[in-house]
């Protein structure tokens, strides 16, 4: 059953990882996640605005979607841009690639996130921008 959500934009500024991750934290706080699953899903937010900020916009910028639904059991994330969007999704989801032809990244970005969360998709397009819709289920609900 739905409990909450809510939905927040914010411009593609490296400091928006930070706010994305408090914002996250606040409205989790009605949950009463175990410390674990707040990391966890700070750190799976933290890598999808990273990747809209650096990979979407690239040198430019533009809006960063971030909605949440908290349900009994679970909470939902969808990170969404307009940004460049991704030619080949399973590839970017493959360890240690990255998009980046600086080599200034790790390529672990999709990687995490699959790690700490219990579902990941990713819904893109070239030029039409990147949608990660993340759920995360809550032990012992």
């Amino acid at each position: 059953m739905l409990i909450n959500k809510m939905r927040v934009t914010f411009e593609s500024r490296s400091g928006n990882e930070s706010l994305a991750r408090m914002v996250a934290s606040a409205f989790l706080v009605q949950a009463d996640p175990t410390l674990d699953e707040l990391d966890d899903i700070k750190t799976a937010i933290s890598e999808a605005v990273t990747n809209s900020i650096i990979h979407g916009y690239r040198e430019g910028s533009g809006d960063i979607l971030m909605e949440l639904a908290l349900f009994d059991d679970c909470l939902e994330i969808r990170v969404a841009d307009e940004g460049c969007g991704i030619s080949d999704v399973p590839k970017a989801m493959e360890p240690f690639y990255s998009g980046d032809p600086s080599g200034e990244r790790s390529g672990m970005g999709f990687t995490l996130m699959q790690a700490f969360m219990s579902e990941i998709r990713v819904a893109s397009a070239p030029d039409e921008g990147t949608s990660v819709w993340m759920k995360k289920n809550f032990s012992g609900r």
